[in-house]
């Protein structure tokens, strides 16, 4: 016997673990991918963290007061054509 191999497996073998392995890991992504799908987890992630602070934020935000502008009926663009 030689004592310098110490895996008694062989090339197929590691791979078909391997492959095993990966397959396993597909399994497990697809079913977390279709409980997010189910139960709409991404929708109900984004209706209570997301808008909450997007609301905070720019609810807070300063704009310019629309109504306080002049309005002057003598002062408008021309919107005719120069030919």
């Amino acid at each position: 016997m030689k004592k310098g191999k110490c895996c008694k497996c062989s090339l197929g073998c590691k791979l078909g673990r391997l492959a095993l392995k990966l397959l396993g890991l597909l399994l497990l992504a697809n079913a977390a991918l279709f409980a997010v799908f189910f139960f709409d987890l991404d929708g109900k992630l984004l209706f209570n963290v997301v808008e909450p602070l997007l609301k905070k934020h720019y609810d807070n935000m300063d704009r310019k007061d629309t109504l306080k502008a002049p309005y002057d009926m003598d002062k408008y663009p021309s919107y005719e054509y120069e030919v």
